[in-house]
């Protein structure tokens, strides 16, 4: 069993990572920097991930002290291309047409710092949708935020529970966080030292 001895800070506005925080029963507070999310083009996916969280975690090097630094990006993977998250409404709409009837990967990097010392991981997950009709797409954008999402979907969303026919690997994974990679690495506190 997981004992927290060293505060969390969440470094994500994700209400969904604050969640699953939340329901893992650990005490954390979000702090928020911005971060530029670029990457260099020759990475493969689950790389992209983890420079992502690892950049992000970079950026609260004099916050690590004392506090274990939690930073993750999620990104969308079809056919080799990477889905980010949407511009608008018509970005978002090509995604998920792209999506519909499809298997695509979802990768989430996790960088955990602390005084300085950074420990990463990452998890991929396959999703298979169902084939969407345009309207179910409408809908789904209209009454729904697909913005602020990789691939324009969360899978804990009316799309997730009509679309999604089954998915290989982890669910929170696919929600923006692998909760069990991620306990099991504030569990081990070798890294720590």
């Amino acid at each position: 069993m997981y004992q927290q001895r060293l505060p969390i800070i969440l470094a994500s506005k994700s209400p969904r990572r604050q969640e699953l925080l939340s329901a893992m029963n650990l005490d954390f507070k979000v702090v928020l920097k911005e971060v530029d999310e670029s990457y260099p083009e020759q990475l493969l996916p689950a790389e992209i991930a983890v420079y992502i969280a690892e950049k992000k975690a970079k950026a609260f090097d004099e916050d690590s002290k004392g506090s274990i630094i939690v930073t993750a990006d999620t990104i969308v993977a079809y056919n080799g291309e990477i889905l980010g998250k949407p511009e608008d409404a018509h970005h978002a709409k090509e995604m998920l047409t792209k999506l519909s009837g499809t298997n695509h990967q979802v990768y989430t990097g996790v960088s955990l710092t602390h005084n300085g010392k950074m420990r990463s991981f990452y998890d991929t997950t396959e999703v298979f949708f169902n084939t969407l009709s345009p309207e179910q797409i409408s809908y789904y954008i209209k009454n729904y935020n697909p913005m602020d999402k990789a691939g324009a979907y969360g899978i804990q969303d009316w799309i997730g529970l009509i679309a999604v026919e089954k998915i290989i690997g982890s669910y929170t994974n696919v929600m923006g966080l692998p909760t069990e990679k991620l306990y099991k690495a504030l569990a081990d506190s070798s890294w720590l030292v």
